[in-house]
């Protein structure tokens, strides 16, 4: 039986990366979607119920970061894990791909790697849509700290999926499960456990960037957050839209983490409407 999650595969430096296209015969600049960086994260996981929202009026790739998903998961002396090795991915992705530019789509982690791509490589991006995400300095919530700690359980994934939601008809028991079998494929535990290792702190760190760096991005930025977000917190949204000159910012009220899947008819409504905008 197909596996969802498992779409194509391409080849991006040293590494495999599978990734999930849509809206093939569609022209213009792409969406790429990043996820974040939960336990049982993949692409599919993540922009499950945004992708069939955008793919009529958008050609759309959504990429598993090495070591998630269904990409290659080194572990040891093959790799060093941090924003430097998952920015070049990207990069050597859209190169295998022929990807000239593309609307990059990051959340949480995948925002802060979203701003590193547009600081290193300013051309490749069009627009940045960041969702609920990491980036700026700041000391680690509780939440997210939580979220790098995962234990490994299917209880201690039930907690996080509270921890994500707010609207709590999205905990279901069969999204439980289901991440937490997803977090059970084989090399997830070895390459998520070497990933952010403790201090956390520093992994923070190593996603951020200071002030002046943000305040260089000249991209048109949309920013959106769930107001009760409890892993990645508004307030870093508040920032980013007092840094970056061309943006804007939308926030829900009444939604956690996971605005792709609480609001998710509103996000992908928010992404075609700003990806549209200009681009005739």
């Amino acid at each position: 039986m197909a596996r969802p999650e498992i779409g194509k595969s391409v080849k991006t430096g040293q590494f495999t990366t599978n990734y999930l296209e849509v809206g093939e015969n569609i022209g213009g600049i792409p969406l790429l979607f990043v996820h974040g960086s939960g336990p049982g994260v993949s692409a599919y996981a993540n922009w499950r119920l945004i992708l069939p929202l955008v793919e009529e009026i958008n050609h759309a790739y959504a990429m598993d970061m090495v070591g998630f998903g269904f990409s290659d998961k080194p572990t040891g002396d093959e790799v060093n894990y941090g924003r430097e090795l998952w920015t070049q991915q990207i990069i050597d992705f859209m190169d295998a791909l022929n990807l000239e530019q593309v609307n990059l789509v990051g959340n949480s982690f995948g925002g802060s790697l979203g701003l590193s791509v547009a600081l290193n490589y300013p051309d490749r991006i069009n627009k940045l849509i960041m969702m609920g995400p990491m980036g700026v300095e700041s000391q680690i919530p509780f939440g997210l700290n939580e979220v790098w700690g995962y234990k490994g359980t299917e209880e201690h994934m039930a907690q996080l999926i509270d921890l994500f939601t707010y609207n709590k008809k999205f905990a279901s028991e069969d999204l439980i499960k289901t991440r937490y079998e997803a977090s059970l494929e084989p090399g997830f535990h070895e390459a998520f456990s070497t990933m952010f290792p403790e201090p956390r702190q520093q992994s923070v760190d190593d996603l951020s960037f200071p002030d002046e760096e943000i305040r260089k991005i000249p991209h048109k930025t949309l920013i959106v957050h769930g107001r009760e977000d409890q892993v990645v917190p508004v307030t870093n949204s508040y920032r980013l839209i007092n840094l970056i000159e061309d943006a804007e910012l939308h926030i829900f009220g009444g939604c956690g983490h996971w605005t792709q899947i609480e609001k998710s008819q509103e996000f992908a409504h928010l992404v075609n409407n700003f990806v549209a905008e200009n681009q005739a």
